[in-house]
């Protein structure tokens, strides 16, 4: 069996990587820091089929005694600081774990001559588009927010090692993913709770802002389809072709749910808000035969209930996210 190293195998869409590639007959290390976002909830079923490794991607000396041990023939990188607001709040955390985690992953692979590298990137690196067109692999990168700039800083540093040391980098765009386990500061899971629990449900500016739209599970096979058999130093866009309005999203989770429009609160826009993203995905619907599977109204039925299923899980998140932004969000937004 290939063994794959995993960072981020804790987080939201890392765990389904690792949930989908034990099934796959793969053997995985899981390494991962376990920050607010991250649980080994989401992989307690299959914790006896995998190996985890508690640390930071940034410790060069705790990621070279993982490389040693685990010997993995390929690094799937998730990792990463990843909510926009909190990096407005303080971009430090971005830089320190998307671009020094990043490089120190990159000298430990290129030392130990790792055969694939994924290096997980997001459609946020392409800055925003107006109501028409779509971004391509080849659009030049324009990021707006410190996120997004650290992600593109990372996109570029993979593909800088790639260029300059033959490091077999593979990197990969995808929109915004949706589903079971994903943390509730996310614009989905925080309406689906919020609506649960009777409480209104902040919406930045006019709700008009777009967003296209990915289930988990559909991009976990995406990445899965690169690494088998993607053309290392290329970038693979994956996206759905679901764009929907951040209004349009939450009406949807209101309807399925029975609950009232009334609890829409419109707030003052998030800073630099990017108005649209949208990828063209032409490049691995081609080449490697894959397309999303999952229509977004059976995913997002899917994802409600989910959520009622698991309020124990869930409700104690939504605590531990409001406690934050009730302290740090409101302290620095007076």
């Amino acid at each position: 069996m290939k063994r794959l190293l995993v960072t981020g195998g804790a987080g939201f869409i890392g765990s389904e990587f690792v949930r989908q590639g034990v099934k796959r007959g793969y053997r995985i290390a899981v390494v991962d820091k376990i920050t607010y976002a991250g649980d080994f909830m989401r992989i307690n079923d299959i914790k006896k089929e995998i190996d985890i490794y508690i640390g930071d991607i940034t410790d060069r000396k705790f990621m070279e005694s993982v490389f040693k041990t685990a010997k993995p023939y390929a690094v799937i990188h998730w990792a990463a600081e990843s909510h926009v607001d909190r990096s407005i709040i303080d971009a430090s955390p971005f830089f320190d774990t998307n671009v020094k985690g990043t490089q120190i992953l990159l000298d430990i692979s290129k030392a130990y001559e790792i055969e694939r590298f994924i290096n997980i990137s997001t459609d946020e690196v392409y800055g925003e588009l107006g109501e028409e067109g779509q971004f391509y692999e080849t659009t030049p990168l324009n990021p707006n927010s410190p996120y997004s700039v650290s992600k593109a800083s990372a996109d570029m540093l993979g593909r800088a090692y790639y260029r300059t040391y033959g490091v077999p980098v593979l990197t990969v765009r995808p929109c915004n993913n949706y589903g079971p386990w994903q943390y509730p500061e996310k614009l989905i899971p925080m309406v689906i709770l919020k609506a649960i629990n009777n409480k209104k449900i902040p919406i930045f500016g006019t709700g008009q802002n777009i967003r296209e739209w990915l289930f988990v599970s559909d991009c976990v096979d995406a990445v899965f389809k690169i690494m088998e058999k993607g053309k290392i130093g290329e970038t693979y866009n994956i996206g759905s072709s679901e764009e929907k309005k951040n209004i349009e999203v939450v009406k949807i989770i209101l309807k399925l749910l029975k609950k009232s429009e009334d609890l829409i609160e419109y707030t003052s826009d998030r800073l630099g808000h990017d108005f649209r993203y949208s990828l063209n995905s032409d490049k691995i619907n081609k080449q490697l035969k894959w397309k999303a599977k999952t229509a977004f109204n059976k995913g997002i039925e899917r994802t409600v209930k989910w959520y009622i299923d698991n309020m124990v899980w869930t409700n104690t998140k939504l605590a531990h996210l409001e406690k934050y932004w009730n302290t740090v969000y409101k302290k620095n937004n007076k």
